[in-house]
């Protein structure tokens, strides 16, 4: 599957590493036991644990229906990697500190998978090229953050009016999210399109991500 280039990044600086494709290969993949376990370790706080639930049941959902449509989609590493998304927020919470640089850092060191690592990192946002087939699991996390307010499914509209409120403190930091609402507005057309599935049908409950009655 042939991606696109992300017009939607910041401004060019230093060159970053790309990050690992979309193949696990044997590297490990913690299940929801373990990644609880480092729920625990890192002292997440309660309602941040609901939060990455619903996150974990939006990109669960994007993975088994990539695969239901004959998409290449390992749906354990993805699900992991939204359990993991915000295991650095309760200390960023404390200490300050970039949650999603952290958190991508402990998730390589606690569960020795890059892969996951990397959907951690970049769950805020996603710097290189849109490309679904190499970067579905990070895409997947990304999409699954912004669709959740606390432990509610929300529309991106909604969503980035409350991290506007919550955290747009400066015309910089406004015009960032600005760019990062287009691209998310971009990466849900494209699973819209790949998945053939109106994402904003879909609403969540005890069962997950589901088709609204």
């Amino acid at each position: 599957m042939k991606g696109v280039k992300n017009k939607y990044s910041f401004p060019p600086g230093r060159e970053l590493p790309v990050p690992p494709g979309s193949d696990c290969g044997e590297l490990p993949v913690p299940d929801d036991a373990a990644c609880f376990a480092i729920w625990d370790r890192t002292d997440m706080l309660e309602n941040i644990r609901e939060h990455s639930m619903a996150v974990a049941g939006v990109a669960t959902f994007l993975a088994r229906r990539a695969r239901e449509v004959g998409m290449e989609a390992d749906v354990e590493a993805v699900r992991a990697s939204a359990l993991l998304h915000d295991i650095a927020k309760t200390y960023c919470i404390v200490h300050g500190g970039n949650h999603s640089q952290l958190g991508g850092a402990w998730a390589a060191e606690m569960t020795g998978n890059p892969y996951i690592a990397s959907g951690v990192t970049h769950h805020v946002f996603w710097p290189f090229d849109l490309d679904l087939g190499r970067y579905f699991l990070q895409l997947a996390v990304l999409y699954g953050d912004k669709r959740v307010t606390h432990d509610r499914l929300v529309d991106i509209d909604d969503r980035f009016e409350d991290l506007l409120d919550r955290y747009g403190k400066s015309a910089l930091i406004r015009q960032r999210m600005h760019i990062m609402h287009d691209q998310v507005v971009a990466v849900e057309n494209m699973f819209s399109t790949k998945l053939k599935v109106d994402l904003n049908e879909l609403t969540l409950d005890s069962r997950g991500l589901v088709q609204r009655a």
